[in-house]
Formats: structure tokens, sequence, C-alpha cells
């Protein structure tokens, strides 16, 4: 076991023997729970169940008189857009066509040829912005 000193480092590790716990290792279960909780010396302050208004029931009482109308669509002039279509009128889209084989790009790379001047390609590029790495010490 390990701790912080006072100055935030960790400290040595320490041996440490942890014992068995010898109580329950398990939830306590509902009626010990509420025996604690009757015998706080907090019950007396906070043992009392309040039902108070919430915001959403004082909203929905003020304004569930206030109904509101259906909205009204303008009429339409002569040139006027017409309106968006509604998604259930829509078909469709069909599903997407699978490739029949291996693609263009797969069939280059997998070329051994291609792939010995790619790598030579990329080490030549990579020696020139980092240097070679093979100076000698005189």
């Amino acid at each position: 076991m390990t701790v912080l000193s006072e100055k935030g480092a960790p400290t040595p590790v320490a041996w440490t023997r942890m014992r068995v716990p010898r109580s329950l290792m398990g939830a306590i279960g509902t009626d010990a729970v509420a025996a604690a909780a009757h015998s706080s010396p907090l019950q007396a302050a906070y043992g009392q169940t309040i039902d108070r208004v919430s915001a959403h029931e004082m909203l929905s009482t003020t304004y569930a008189s206030a109904e509101a109308p259906p909205p009204v669509q303008p009429p339409r002039g002569k040139y006027d857009p017409l309106p968006w279509p509604d998604e259930n009128q829509v078909p469709p889209m069909p599903a997407p066509v699978e490739p029949k084989g291996p693609g263009m790009w797969e069939e280059i790379l997998k070329n051994p040829t291609v792939k010995s001047a790619i790598n030579t390609g990329v080490r030549e590029i990579t020696r020139s912005i980092f240097g070679t790495g093979r100076r000698r010490s005189k």
C-alpha cells in the first residue's frame, strides 16, 4: 500500500495485511435501512414527507384553459411554392448496390511490385525529411 506525502509525491510501498470483513458482504435489506433512518437524530427534521406542488403542475393548471387553436394555413398565391410532402408519401430509398468484386484500388494495392514501390517512396520521403540516420562521428 502507498499513500501521498505532504508534497503530493507517492511514499514508498509498505506491506499491509488486509483482513476479511466480519460483517455481511451483501445488501443489508430494507428493514435495516428503515431502522437506521428512524434512529437518526435527523428524523425529526426530515422524516415527514411533504408533497408540494411541482412546477409542471403549476404550469399545467395555468395553461390548461388556454387551448391553442389549430394553425390556419394562409391561402396560397399564384407563385407560392408547393408545401413539402409528408414523410409517408416519400417512397423508400433503394438498397445500396454491393460491389461484385474487389475494387480497382484493392486490385492495384495487392500487386507486390506496387507495394514495394510505395514502401520505397515512403522510405525516401521519410529520409529526406528526417535525414538518413547514418551519420558517423569523427
